[in-house]
């Protein structure tokens, strides 16, 4: 089997020799140690996933994770950080970001996280062809578009899951945890924290709709409801 390539940038010298080495025994992976040079190594290859530094010079990895979203919805990005604020998380998901880990971090962690997304990948969790029509909205699942007349919104792929499971769960509460065991792998609290951002997104997009809403039961879950 093709072994999972992995674009990595990292400018420490020793972070990235550890990591690196760890990861070459199951994957394939790039190493850049800048963000100009990752781009540019992202623009000429095909990877399955990216491993990013935020500090990093010339580009830094919340500029570099902005210029792939523009050109790539689907490819699973993870930002590896020193930065513990929970304004640079937040700032980190909002910019196209599937996860984060903050340094020190272990390899094994970081391990079990990339295998989530290998799993993803391997079966997928979007139905194909399917085509969902909410009022004036129309949510393309393959192409990751939500329509309103005139004006087409791209999603990232764990937008358009998200999406996609409430509407195939429409007018039922989901459960936090089987969100996040569904979409993450995993339950834990940060992605607790990450699952709220992709649902303040979902509710911006949705929010031409009088009719439709996510709500918010505490301590429970979600629920997308329409009023019709």
């Amino acid at each position: 089997m093709e072994r999972f390539k992995i674009l990595y940038a990292e400018d420490d010298d020793t972070i990235a020799l550890l990591t690196k080495d760890a990861l070459e025994e199951k994957y394939l992976v790039t190493h850049c140690k800048n963000g100009q040079e990752a781009l540019l190594s992202f623009t000429n290859n095909n990877f399955d996933l990216c491993i990013f530094d935020i500090m990093m010079p010339k580009m830094d990895g919340f500029s570099l994770a902005e210029s792939i979203r523009k050109v790539n919805n689907d490819i699973p990005i993870i930002f590896l950080s020193a930065k513990t604020h929970k304004d640079d998380r937040i700032k980190g998901l909002k910019t196209g970001a599937d996860d984060y880990l903050i340094k020190p971090f272990s390899i094994e962690e970081l391990e079990l996280k990339i295998q989530v997304f290998i799993r993803r990948s391997l079966k997928t969790t979007i139905h194909e062809d399917q085509i969902y029509t909410l009022e004036n909205l129309i949510f393309d699942a393959k192409n990751y578009t939500v329509t309103d007349q005139n004006t087409k919104t791209i999603l990232t792929q764990r937008e358009a899951e998200l999406l996609q499971l409430f509407l195939d769960n429409k007018d039922e509460v989901l459960k936090r945890e089987l969100i996040l065991t569904k979409l993450w792998g995993s339950d834990d609290y940060f992605l607790g924290r990450s699952l709220d951002v992709f649902i303040s997104r979902l509710r911006k997009i949705l929010s031409s709709q009088d009719n439709i809403t996510i709500e918010n039961l505490h301590g429970i879950g979600f629920r997308l409801k329409s009023r019709k």
